[in-house]
């Protein structure tokens, strides 16, 4: 009982030994010469200018409690978002499942004025017809 299980031991190393030279045989040999490299053609001689964004055009608006940021609203260009601290809910602490460690921007993408009056003109006006004048009073 014991020589069956050294001889399947053996079997086993045998054929492991065995697949392991045929891979080692299977791999090819690199070959000494360098590889073939193709001829790129020379672009232009134009320089490339490289203009950086202006910095100018954006403004940081914050609202401040009791010395801490409750809000931060930055307008850079066209576009608009404010960002708000996150504070857990509740007695979450952080770090808990319920509080979450970031608060992504709110983007604002368009605003309407509802309570503006509407500014009226002449021509925004529609036509009256003229009033004729009243009829004499009756005999």
């Amino acid at each position: 009982m014991n020589t069956l299980r050294i001889s399947s031991l053996w079997k086993f190393l045998s054929v492991c030994l065995l697949a392991q030279a045929g891979l080692a045989l299977a791999q090819p040999t690199p070959s000494a010469a360098p590889p073939k490299l193709e001829r790129i053609e020379e672009g232009s001689d134009t320089p490339i200018t490289v203009t950086p964004p202006k910095t100018g055009d954006h403004k940081i608006t914050e609202k401040k409690e009791g010395g801490r940021v409750t809000e931060a609203k930055v307008k850079s260009g066209k576009s608009v978002y404010t960002m708000k601290p996150n504070t857990p809910a509740g007695n979450a602490q952080p770090g808990d499942v319920v509080s979450n460690g970031i608060r992504a921007p709110q983007w604002t993408v368009l605003e309407f004025d509802l309570n503006k009056k509407k500014k009226t003109s002449k021509e925004d006006l529609p036509q009256q017809a003229p009033v004729p004048p009243p009829p004499p009073p009756a005999k």
